[in-house]
């Protein structure tokens, strides 16, 4: 461990992205406490060393640091602000809190607030990718951002400070617009090609050389043309930061079309009660709409969806 990097630090929630974060910091020496609504989740982490605490705020104690990961608004204001159980109730004075979590920039300030009214500082740092490789963005002040640098780059290998409280769940927000949108326009590509006699599996092989390449494309030959839809992120989890874009971008009176047919055809997936399976699962959904199926063993027809 470095003698930057804070000894104490606690992860509030441990579910897909927590757990892999609080392996990193676990591998950098940290004396770490966890909490999840699920013990489970933290088991693996608790054989290696980390210590269990009963709710946030017994998570918080004693440690300059505090991570959150958790999965949207509700749950940030439930597990941090809580008056007795939430971890700002057991955060000391000079402590920082790094929500990691893909918010609504607004509810990221409210939580700064709260910080602010505790004598502690708070930095809005969604991430995306995975440990060590993924990116960080971060919104706070820069003095904070700058102190907690070594520590952010525990997690991550991109660091990126992108402006005051807010800012990034904002940016987050934008990138993850881009991304979703993007493979709703890759699938609908892809299904044109099909609609048009051309395989799938060939049409897979030119996109990533030629214009319609993209990091999104990569769940099609990934998990859609074999039909295993699986990803690293559920539909659910998806379909909120859409939504929350479209909505930031509502606030903001900026263009949001595209986005808005895609959070819609999300939502629609979700209604058919694909929430907790992955993301690229909405390829169903636009394949039903097609008439055409995309996996190698489809068949044209209506019957492309469940």
């Amino acid at each position: 461990m470095t003698d930057t990097l804070p000894p104490q630090q606690a992860v509030i929630g441990v579910g897909t992205m927590g757990s892999l974060m609080a392996s990193a910091l676990l591998d950098a020496g940290v004396d770490l406490a966890v909490h999840d609504l699920r013990r489970a989740a933290a088991e693996p982490l608790l054989q290696r060393g980390a210590r269990w605490c009963d709710t946030p705020a017994d998570a918080a104690r004693a440690c300059p640091v505090v991570w959150a990961s958790l999965p949207g608004p509700e749950q940030v204001v439930s597990a941090l602000l809580d008056t007795e159980t939430g971890a700002l109730a057991g955060m000391s004075p000079g402590a920082v809190l790094i929500d990691t979590t893909t918010d609504d920039p607004d509810v990221a300030r409210r939580v700064a607030v709260a910080c602010l009214e505790r004598d502690c500082a708070m930095l809005d740092a969604p991430v995306s990718g995975r440990p060590p490789t993924m990116t960080l963005m971060a919104g706070g002040r820069r003095a904070v951002f700058d102190r907690m640098r070594p520590t952010l780059a525990t997690v991550a290998a991109q660091v990126f400070y992108v402006g005051e409280a807010g800012a990034g769940c904002a940016a987050k927000l934008a990138t993850q617009y881009m991304g979703y949108t993007n493979l709703i326009a890759a699938i609908e590509g892809m299904l044109i090609g099909k609609a048009a006699g051309i395989d799938p599996s060939v049409l897979a092989e030119i996109v990533p050389v030629s214009a319609g390449a993209s990091r999104a494309f990569n769940a099609i030959p990934n998990a859609i043309l074999d039909g295993s839809y699986q990803a690293g992120g559920t539909l659910d989890i998806v379909a909120k930061d859409v939504a929350l874009a479209c909505a930031l971008a509502q606030r903001l009176h900026a263009p949001a079309a595209t986005g808005e047919q895609a959070n819609a055809l999300y939502k629609a997936a979700q209604e058919l009660g694909w929430g907790s399976e992955g993301y690229p699962v909405i390829a169903r959904l636009l394949e039903e709409l097609a008439g055409q199926r995309l996996t190698a063993d489809g068949t044209d027809g209506a019957d492309g969806a469940d």
